[in-house]
C-alpha cells in the first residue's frame, strides 16, 4: 500500500492555518493556547506522514512526534497556570489585558516616589483631570 503525502500535508497546512489565524486573531488567552495546540499537531502530523512515506526503520518522525508532544504537554500545563494566575488578578484572561502588566524602562521602583505627583497634565486623562480639579 502506498501513500500518499499529498492528502495528510495539505491536511497539515489547514490545520496550522486554522491554528495560526487562532494565535493573531483571539483575544482570549485560552483560544490562543488552543491555537497553539492546533499548530503543534500539524507538525505531528507532518512527522509521522514523512516518517511512513520514507520508510525510516529507526521511526525518528515518530519518535520527536512524542518528544513534541510531551513538550506541548508541559507547555500547556505552564500556560493555564499562568492564565489563572492572570485570571484571579485581573479578573479578565484577555490578551490586551496583559499589556498593562509590562513595566517601562522609565519605572523606578527605588526612587521613593508614587507616580501620582509624576504623572503631568498631558499623560492624565480626562477622568484623573476632573478628579485631580474637584
Amino acid at each position: 500500500m502506498h501513500l500518499h503525502l499529498a492528502y495528510p500535508a495539505v491536511l497539515a497546512v489547514l490545520l496550522f492555518c486554522v491554528g495560526l489565524y487562532g494565535v493573531l486573531a483571539r483575544r482570549n488567552a485560552i483560544l490562543v493556547l488552543m491555537s497553539v495546540e492546533l499548530m503543534l499537531n500539524a507538525v505531528n502530523l507532518n512527522l509521522v506522514a514523512f516518517d511512513v512515506w520514507l520508510r525510516d526503520s529507526l521511526h525518528s518522525g515518530q519518535a520527536l512526534t512524542l518528544f513534541t508532544i510531551a513538550i506541548a504537554a508541559a507547555e500547556i500545563g505552564i500556560g493555564l497556570a499562568i492564565v489563572l494566575a492572570v485570571y484571579r488578578n485581573r479578573g479578565s484572561s484577555a490578551v490586551d489585558d496583559l499589556r498593562d502588566t509590562a513595566e517601562h524602562p522609565d519605572d523606578d521602583p527605588g526612587d521613593g516616589d508614587t507616580g501620582a505627583a509624576a504623572d503631568t497634565d498631558a499623560e492624565a486623562t480626562p477622568a484623573q483631570k476632573a478628579e485631580a480639579t474637584a
